[in-house]
């Protein structure tokens, strides 16, 4: 078997037949010119580290760049992603309850923050630990208000406590299936809706995760949680 994913102009091989591997390669290559490069360690800014028991991923370089970018390269590194409890609004919410503060506008930074969410969302692929504060502040990308930028710029410092961060794909014999889900009830002032968040292990491995806004207002912590199993499940058979 061969696997084969693309990527714009980037194609990654692999499979457990060198010989089918090898055909592969002289059927693209007699159509297209391809540059073949060494054994694989990095592929669309992700790092991989591998050896027999296990596979390490990271975004590391990408990370550091970013940091250096925003222009936090001297900055203090922080232990969490966000502040607990932390409520943000919209300037149309603002607005409708005469809570408007003209300085918390952004102008000339609006395409920073833009881009910024951007480039950590990316980010969320291999650092998981911020996919929920990232899901969370990506609601504000239209108006965004200098909390919000505050609240960012707290992320890339977080991310700065330790680029190198990643995730394990270890070898293991179980192939037992676990997933786990949380949620926030109500973690949305302006429209009561709560958010779901959810992780699946195969063995001790993350494949997946995922924080999302639920569709409907819940009326209970009860109803929330039992909506989050169900978003999770649904996840797992989809």
């Amino acid at each position: 078997m061969v696997i084969m994913l693309i990527y714009v102009d980037d194609l990654l091989l692999t499979g457990n037949d060198a010989v089918m591997i090898d055909e592969l390669k002289h059927i693209l290559n007699s159509d297209f010119k391809i540059k073949y490069l060494r054994e694989l360690d990095c592929f669309l800014r992700f790092e991989i580290l591998r050896s027999n028991e296990r596979i390490f991923l990271s975004q590391r370089n990408y990370a550091l760049e970013l940091i250096k970018d925003i222009g936090l390269g001297g900055a203090k590194p922080i232990i969490t992603p966000m502040v607990q409890n932390m409520k943000l609004t919209t300037l149309e919410y603002d607005t409708e309850l005469q809570q408007y503060d003209n300085d918390e506008v952004l102008t000339e930074e609006k395409g920073i923050f833009q881009k910024l969410i951007g480039g950590l969302i990316y980010l969320t692929h291999t650092r998981p630990d911020t996919t929920y504060a990232l899901h969370y502040l990506s609601q504000f990308m239209q108006q965004p208000k200098r909390s919000h930028l505050e609240a960012a710029l707290r992320v890339v410092r977080y991310i700065k406590k330790d680029p190198r961060q990643g995730i394990l794909l270890a070898a293991s014999s179980s192939y037992q299936l676990n997933a786990y889900c949380e949620s926030d009830w109500p973690s949305y002032p302006m429209t009561r809706r709560s958010i779901t968040g959810f992780c699946n292990k195969l063995g001790n491995s993350l494949i997946s995760q995922r924080s999302k806004k639920q569709n409907t207002i819940a009326r209970s912590p009860a109803e929330v949680e039992y909506k989050s199993m169900a978003i999770t499940v649904a996840k797992l058979f989809g």
